[in-house]
């Protein structure tokens, strides 16, 4: 898990100007589906990031016992908002060239598969060969075994998902944003597709977009900035309706847990847990009388 900078963290200041506009690009991009907007506020985040880090040097590291004894060993780098920044655009970036209406013939899985893999891979190569600042991590299992608190946690979002997620989907229509999945096919392609994508929302929103903000932000700062970039690609992806009144919430939250348990395994697997909940619904949804039994509002 990246680390925070060791530096004070601000809750709001001037920096949070050049970060709120990065991050208000993905609603330009992926609600308003406006891409001219979108590359006016990345320029003007990256832009403005960059002339309040003009001249900027780094921090004197030493060594010794007192300041005249000391021996100056080298420069500490403090984290570059503009770089971090331009981590998050390219990955905004390259999501935003493809329609993010789900679908699953072969062609829309492969130009899924490419954008949002690249979008991963691409910031993480650059901050890896190109910045070597090593500022995005994947931590797997870092906080060790699971406790008690998050296997009840894995329950309630089964139980939670089982409740809500019906009565969203179908009272509010927007399962009529998915496809029709009435055939084996069909079906095994919304179950891959669901699956990947919820995946993704963690390695880019969690492991990307909030690693790298909160390395310049309080905790609750970064948590909402990156809330802004997650909800507005659901959004487009089409949990539409009242679907923020779930989706922001779910966003907060997983940053909140990923903090708390150090775990992109255990994020992951929530993701997964309610997606596998979405996956459901939706096959009851476009298959009247199939889920019938399991859910408990009936498929239109």
């Amino acid at each position: 898990m990246v680390r925070a900078h060791a530096g004070a963290r601000p809750l709001v200041g001037v920096r949070l100007v050049p970060a709120l506009l990065v991050c208000l690009a993905a609603p330009a991009f992926f609600v308003l589906l406006t891409p001219w907007l979108g590359w006016i506020l990345l320029a003007a985040g990256l832009g403005s990031a960059a002339l309040m880090e003009r001249g900027r040097g780094g921090e004197v590291v030493s060594v010794g016992s007192t300041f005249e004894s000391s021996t100056q060993v080298g420069v500490a780098r403090t984290p570059s908002l503009t770089r971090d920044l331009s981590l998050i655009a390219i990955g905004m970036l390259i999501v935003s060239v493809i329609p993010l209406k789900a679908e699953l013939d072969d062609a829309a899985m492969v130009r899924f598969t490419l954008a949002l893999g690249g979008a991963v891979l691409v910031p993480y190569l650059v901050s890896r060969f190109v910045y070597r600042d090593h500022a995005i991590r994947f931590p797997w299992r870092g906080g060790g075994r699971w406790t008690l608190w998050q296997w009840a946690w894995l329950v309630a979002v089964l139980v939670l998902g089982w409740l809500i997620l019906p009565f969203y989907f179908i009272t509010s229509g927007v399962y009529e944003n998915w496809p029709v999945v009435d055939t084996p096919d069909l079906i095994a392609r919304l179950f891959v597709g669901v699956g990947a994508v919820g995946i993704w929302d963690e390695l880019f929103f969690i492991c990307t977009c909030f690693a790298l903000l909160r390395r310049h932000f309080a905790d609750a700062t970064a948590n909402v900035l990156q809330a802004i970039v997650f909800v507005s690609f659901l959004w487009e992806l089409g949990y539409r309706a009242w679907g923020p009144v779930l989706t922001i919430p779910f966003a907060l939250l997983q940053a909140v847990i990923f903090l708390r348990t150090k775990s992109l395994a255990y994020v992951v697997t929530v993701h997964l847990l309610f997606d596998a909940v979405v996956f459901g619904v939706l096959v009851h949804a476009h298959n009247p009388g199939l889920l019938d039994a399991v859910f408990l509002v009936p498929a239109p």
